[in-house]
């Protein structure tokens, strides 16, 4: 995901270059967290499984600001809360598989 941030808050307009070199840093940094889904133990699975869930919702709401004034409309919802629970355990499958099953 990429968002266009002013590199300066002076600057009017930002050249397409600009944008391009913003692209290029956030592909980055995206591509540099994740380097293995194997872990040593389930319970390391499960917490990286937990990592990839919350990075999810990072990378779709880049805006920390915005992600704590929606915490309170899901922090109290059943629904919501399962929908959390699904992902993380999808994730985890992904990962438990990736380790074949720490046989």
């Amino acid at each position: 995901m990429c968002y266009i941030e002013p590199i300066s808050r002076t600057s009017e307009k930002q050249s397409t270059a600009e944008i391009r070199v913003l692209f290029r840093q956030e592909e980055t940094t995206m591509n540099q967290w994740l380097t293995s889904l194997q872990t040593a133990t389930p319970q390391e699975g499960f917490e990286l499984a937990i990592t990839l869930s919350r990075k999810g919702v990072a990378y779709t709401q880049p805006s920390a600001e915005i992600r704590e004034k929606l915490r309170p409309h899901y922090a109290e919802d059943a629904d919501s809360l399962i929908a959390g629970s699904q992902v993380v355990a999808i994730n985890f499958q992904t990962v438990a598989a990736a380790n074949n099953y720490w046989k």
